[in-house]
């Protein structure tokens, strides 16, 4: 993997070898993500939410394939989502992101035609910019 040769991962495991005198293929990074994006507008489609929350939830778990890892849904507003993410590393945000996203607006229009309709000129749900954060 790209992420365990990065120059940060080195300069953990030295300093877990040094610092802590700790065997440097012992040391184990994990990565927790907290993400969220707006509807583009922030036009409140996801409304009302009882109707989207066990479909919502259910179609997050299913995108923890798309990042090889575990996404779990955080928060759903009618117009922005916030999500948890347990990736393994091998993607960067932006990947994850970019696969998350797909996969929501694909899945968001096929079960609700009238999200469609909102969305006439090319069907993109989601704005392109997103927030993260580090958790954990």
């Amino acid at each position: 993997m790209r992420l365990f040769r990065s120059d940060k991962i080195k300069y953990e495991r030295a300093l877990a070898l040094q610092k802590l005198g700790r065997d440097p293929e012992g040391v184990y990074v994990q990565l927790k993500y907290h993400l969220a994006w707006n509807v583009r507008h922030r036009m409140p489609i996801l409304n009302p939410i009882n109707d989207f929350i066990s479909f919502a939830h259910d179609t997050f778990l299913l995108c923890s394939e798309k990042v090889n890892g575990f996404v779990d849904l955080h928060y759903l507003a009618p117009d922005h989502v916030h999500l948890y993410i347990e990736p393994d590393g091998g993607l960067s945000v932006e990947e994850m992101v970019h696969r998350i996203k797909q996969f929501l607006n694909n899945a968001i229009l096929e079960k609700y035609s009238f999200v469609r309709e909102k969305f006439i000129k090319d069907a993109e749900i989601w704005d392109e910019t997103y927030f993260v954060e580090t958790v954990g």
